[in-house]
């Protein structure tokens, strides 16, 4: 086994958890608990205009999935377990039938996290966006906004500008009322109003009192005599009295309030609500219950209107309420404290949100988006229902499956796992590029575009510390609006990101984690991850530089410390935390360094690199490639595709993944790496995957470089390579094409795939079998025919040397052309190593129109060659060049010839010193054999 040593300063705190847990965890959720929730939600599902007719559904089950995953990318299928339900119809209460009904296919998640849609492996990536509740923003120079956010129904907004001291609202983005008429609506009156927003003036000067000339006297002014009554206004000579008089305090309403109630030409609850209706709906003249109706539909009613618990949670903490989760409709109360706290702004800027804090962006998570989806399509689906319930003839025994509309539920399904932005086609480069990938944030979605989005949108916030990477983002148009996790973040139970602290007391560092999201940790002081500790946990130096608040960085005694860092890899992704001596590199090429990692093409011979960082066997056992022993016991047999292990009388079988495509073309291959008769614990690797070495990641080869220039070859980035990394095929790697071949029904005629195909040479068939399909094991190359295949053609007028033909054969001649697939010239050839046939006609399940499917793979063993591209882990990338013979490479004192030369000055330009200490590092490993 190979030795790993540690240099870094910080010891071991705390294991990185599993870096797929929130992904599988919402999803495992979502199908156990959000299924079973969604169907309480609709049901029971009334009639309309039939009283008493109700269709209740309960007891939702998935079924198991038909076909296994293998069967599902063989056959194009989608890898989905079928949603049924209980249907029982009632009138008046009373049972008067009963029926199981079918609702969708739900894509179901495979245990690496995929899923598996029409053959293909996707990833279905989390969505950062902004949470529900209440937000305070600064839009402009004089305008405030006060917004409260649903998860879904109307949205209701305040706008304040100070210029003209004016306030109003908008009801779901329509209308520009004063907002006291929403108060009236909600059942305020003018006292209520005085009461609500009254300022208190103490101590009392004429500039104050200034700024509040002609608002209403809430409260009578008095100092042994009465100097003005409730409901008087304040004027210039009125002001003069108080301040000669000098009362304890003055109360009067709100300027902005003030000036909503002089814009008011309402007086009731009644002329409040026709006010809101007519703006929002139009002239009509409707009905008082219609009317009142509307109102409360807008955001009193839970069918309509939701806060979800997130952003109850969030309403309960920005406006200091104390409501339970499930209670997820607006209150009037809540509607007016917003008011209230949003004429304060202008003079209290710290109520303003800071829109991009992660502590107002919540991550939507797979589960959590299938879960939308689905609730969006038996929303459909229920108001079809009671359409359908109001037309049922009970008496002709019509049956239940007519009342509900599984078409409508999949289709909301399909939205989100065929077409959906979310649901993306999976990177599988290597393991690293799909764990990643499943790990990824998106901010794209609803009005967020890359055309549209801003540089403070894109930019690195404070509040990402520990949560978001700062380093890892693409390079293009996307830079900022697609980020990853950190290593050691998580998602808690509203979906805001948290990050892990050690929990500090009296100056000393106890074994106690603490997660805390972002808004949470600006209330304590928190230490970095470097400051040395004693072996007891007493922090070492008696000052500490620490953090707290948004950006604020001070020096303070050591017993002041309230948390500290688990580990410096805690502030980056894991892309960014597999480069040694990240903390020598520029940002900018530590991006282009964990970016280009997962380009890495799996090796032939992979290498687990001398100089780590410690989390490479954590990432290749995450990825799901790696065989894990399940039990302790002994290995009995091991072959290329299986490895059983004894464990006492029972048996454990491990099947092997051999020469299996990627969607990206790559290799998928486990390889054993344990024997006979070795003993092996739970928990032990088996067999290594695709870019492993021994359990651990190895995305690349160990080669002796040396930065010098030579003679022109490797100006600007170009790479001069030894002859040996191509004789000795270190960095050969093998890569897998798939061919498919429908034969299709045609309106001439069904396709035939067949080994019989007109005017073809013997030759030209050699290779395939009495199916018409190439034999596996056969070397092909460009234009070779993979499956031989006719198709129907139209009757035209023979030429004579067909009538000659049919004359001499007759009806053997068939009006068929040839349409055999064949190697494509941007081919270069390769090996068939497997070949996969289905058809109709022995049970297999087709799409449509499909009689017979085939599949070709070939196999390319790619050598390194001149203009490939190579990369290190520190953004120093550069194409190949020139490939020299052994002998013409520089070479060491000892005669040692290098494997490779880089450019000197694509280090101090770049400003990447990592490369050079890794170099350095790799060649003490290398000399000590560890």
């Amino acid at each position: 086994m190979r030795t790993r040593r540690s240099w870094g300063r910080v010891g071991h705190v705390m294991d990185l958890p599993y870096l797929l847990q929130d992904q599988k965890r919402s999803y495992e959720w979502f199908l156990n608990e959000g299924i079973p929730a969604l169907i309480r939600e609709i049901s029971p599902i009334q009639g309309e205009g039939r009283e008493g007719l109700e269709l209740e559904l309960k007891d939702p089950r998935l079924a198991p999935p038909p076909y296994t995953e293998q069967d599902c990318k063989d056959k194009n299928l989608t890898y989905a377990a079928t949603l049924r339900v209980k249907g029982i119809l009632k009138q008046n209460g009373k049972k008067i039938k009963e029926d199981d009904l079918y609702l969708a296919d739900i894509p179901l998640m495979t245990a690496r996290g995929t899923f598996i849609i029409n053959g293909s492996e996707n990833a279905l990536v989390n969505h950062l966006t902004r949470s529900p509740g209440v937000y305070f923003t600064k839009e402009g120079p004089t305008e405030y906004r006060a917004q409260i956010l649903p998860d879904y129904g109307a949205w209701l907004e305040f706008v304040l500008d100070t210029k003209k001291e004016r306030v109003t609202v908008q009801l779901d983005r329509k209308g520009n009322l004063p907002p006291t008429v929403l108060l009236r609506a909600l059942g305020y009156t003018t006292a209520d109003i005085y009461k609500l927003y009254s300022v208190t003036l103490n101590p009392i000067t004429a500039e104050k009192l200034s700024r509040f000339v002609d608002c209403t006297i809430t409260e009578p002014i008095t100092n042994g005599k009465v100097i003005a009554r409730e409901g008087d206004r304040l004027t210039p000579d009125l002001i003069e009295q108080i301040v000669q008089a000098q009362p304890p305090r003055v109360h009067c309403l709100d300027r902005y309030i003030q000036r909503s109630l002089d814009e008011d030409k309402t007086t009731s609850a009644e002329a409040a609500l026709d006010l809101i209706y007519r703006k929002l709906r139009g002239t009509e003249r409707p009905t008082q219950k219609t009317k009142q109706d509307f109102f409360v539909n807008l955001f009193f009613n839970p069918e309509t209107f939701s806060l979800s618990r997130v952003g109850r949670f969030m309403i309960n903490k920005k406006l200091g309420v104390n409501r339970p989760e499930h209670d997820t409709i607006l209150h009037k109360e809540e509607i007016a404290l917003t008011l209230k706290r949003l004429v304060e702004v202008p003079t209290n800027p710290l109520l303003i949100d800071d829109k991009d804090h992660l502590a107002n962006k919540r991550v939507e998570t797979p589960g959590e988006t299938a879960f939308n989806r689905l609730r969006e399509g038996l929303k459909r689906m229920a108001h079809l229902t009671q359409d359908r319930l109001s037309k049922y003839a009970l008496e002709q025994e019509e049956p239940l499956r007519n009342l509900i509309s599984g078409r409508i539920v999949q289709s909301a399904l399909n939205k989100l796992f065929y077409v959906g932005r979310l649901s993306q086609f999976l990177e599988q480069t290597n393991p690293l590029t799909e764990l990643t990938h499943k790990r990824r944030l998106s901010a794209l979605g609803g009005s967020m575009s890359k055309r549209r989005a801003k540089i403070e949108v894109r930019d690195v916030h404070p509040s990402h510390y520990d949560r978001i990477c700062p380093i890892e983002t693409p390079e293009g148009q996307n830079i900022g609006l697609i980020t990853s996790m950190a290593t050691y973040a998580r998602i808690n139970d509203y979906g805001f990101l948290e990050a892990p602290y050690r929990v500090v007391k009296n100056g000393k560092v106890t074994t106690e984690i603490k997660y805390l999201m972002a808004d949470e940790e600006e209330q304590y002081k928190i230490a970095p991850a470097t400051v040395p500790v004693d072996k007891d946990g007493k922090i070492i130096p008696k000052e500490v530089e620490i953090r707290t608040g948004r950006e604020n960085i001070r020096v303070v005694p050591r017993e002041e410390v309230d948390f500290m860092e688990v580990s410096p890899a805690a502030l980056v992704s894991v892309s960014a935390s597999l480069i040694p001596f990240l903390e020598h590199d520029d940002s900018n090429r530590a991006l282009m360094g964990a970016n280009m990692q997962r380009q890495a093409v799996p090796l032939l011979k992979p290498q687990a690199p001398y100089v780590g960082t410690g989390i490479e066997a954590k990432v290749a056992r995450d990825s799901g490639m790696l065989v894990i022993a399940e039990e302790d016991g002994v290995v009995s047999y091991v072959d290329a595709q299986k490895i059983i292990v004894k464990s006492g009388r029972k048996e454990h079988v491990y099947q092997l993944i051999t020469f299996d495509r990627s969607n990206q073309d790559t290799l998928i291959h486990q390889r054993p790496i344990v024997s006979v008769g070795q003993k092996v614990q739970k928990g032990e690797v088996l067999a290594d995957g695709p870019a492993m070495d021994h359990g651990e990641l190895a995305l690349g080869a160990n080669v002796l470089v040396c930065f010098l220039p030579f003679e022109g070859y490797n100006y600007e980035d170009a790479i001069v390579i030894s002859e040996r990394l191509v004789r000795e095929d270190v960095l050969d790697s093998i890569h897998i094409q798939e061919y498919e071949v429908r034969a299709e029904e045609t309106k001439l005629g069904p396709e035939e795939i067949t080994d019989d195909i007109p005017d073809l040479s013997k030759e030209e068939l050699r290779n395939l079998d009495e199916d018409g399909v190439v034999r596996v094991g056969t070397e092909v190359k460009t234009g070779d025919i993979l499956v031989g295949k006719i198709t129907p053609k139209g009757e035209t007028e023979p030429t004579p040397e067909e009538r000659i033909f049919k004359s001499i054969f007759g009806e053997r001649s068939r009006n068929v052309r040839n349409t055999s697939l064949r190697l494509p010239p941007t081919t270069e050839g390769g090996k068939v190593i497997r070949v996969k046939k289905f058809s109709r006609d022995k049970g297999d399940e087709l799409e449509p129109g499909v009689n017979q499917l085939v599949k070709v793979y070939v196999a390319q063993r790619k050598k390194i060659s001149v203009a490939d591209k190579l990369a290190g882990r520190h953004g120093n990338k550069g194409v190949i060049a020139k490939i020299l013979p052994v002998e013409d490479m520089p070479f060491l004192p000892d005669g040692t010839p290098v494997d490779m030369i880089l450019n000197p000055l694509g280090v101090p330009s770049r400003m990447n010193l990592g490369q050079v200490f890794e170099a350095h590092l790799g060649w003490v490993a290398h000399l000590k054999g560890e």
